[in-house]
């Protein structure tokens, strides 16, 4: 079963210096019919205006994934990690008994485009940590590249979470299979271009949630960004 979540059927909110699409309820939005997929209870788009930013604020007991699309997030936190993450990079904070931190964009005439992922642990409690890692364009053109996981595999970021997450640019012509275990479900979201997943066509800021299928099946690409999630149900 394939479910579309069309684009501009998210959540949205401006808050002048932030402008954000909501996946999942979050924040002051609230649909019970989506308060996550799987274990991945978070994906928030969000461009935040020249100079400003998220103050120093706490998270527990989440993982919590960052993606850059464009510019640059300056991150400081409670763990002594001073970071600029830029397009490129994956940055992994595993809140775990707590951590507090910042995110800004300190340009002062471009806007900082980014998706930030919170997926469930699989353990409470443990000490926080920090990872990041950057994935070339070369190792994500015209496939599925693994940039996260439970196991640290094929040099992703290391997850305290039963998932499984995957990024690739795609072209015409270009496609991907990825198999999909019993009793797993997989969220696709489609950052820029256009594609099909499972035969269904996805624009830009589309996503498809799959249930009791087999695999994943990525095609009729135009100009493609895409995140593959392969989740525990």
């Amino acid at each position: 079963m394939l479910t579309l979540r069309p684009s501009q059927e998210r959540g949205y909110a401006d808050h002048g210096w932030l402008k954000s699409y909501h996946s999942f309820s979050f924040a002051g939005y609230y649909d019970p019919a989506h308060m996550g997929w799987g274990n991945l209870r978070v994906i928030n788009e969000d461009w935040i205006a020249p100079g400003m930013g998220f103050g120093t604020h706490g998270h527990r007991d989440m993982e919590i994934i960052t993606y850059v699309l464009a510019g640059e997030l300056a991150h400081q936190d409670s763990m002594g990690n001073v970071k600029g993450i830029p397009p490129g990079d994956v940055q992994r904070m595993s809140a775990g008994t707590g951590v507090q931190h910042s995110e800004f964009n300190h340009a002062p005439d471009s806007t900082t485009h980014l998706l930030q992922i919170w997926i469930e642990p699989n353990q409470r409690g443990v000490p926080p940590s920090y990872e990041q890692t950057t994935f070339a364009s070369a190792a994500k053109q015209g496939r599925l590249c693994l940039v996260a996981s439970p196991d640290a595999a094929q040099g992703s970021v290391k997850i305290q979470a039963d998932a499984w997450l995957y990024a690739g640019f795609f072209e015409a012509g270009q496609t991907a299979h990825l198999s999909l275990p019993a009793g797993r479900k997989a969220y696709v979201h489609l950052v820029r271009g256009a594609l099909q997943v499972n035969g269904v066509t996805l624009t830009t800021g589309d996503a498809a949630l799959l249930a009791d299928e087999s695999e994943v099946v990525l095609s009729e690409a135009d100009a493609a960004e895409v995140l593959v999630f392969d989740l525990h149900a």
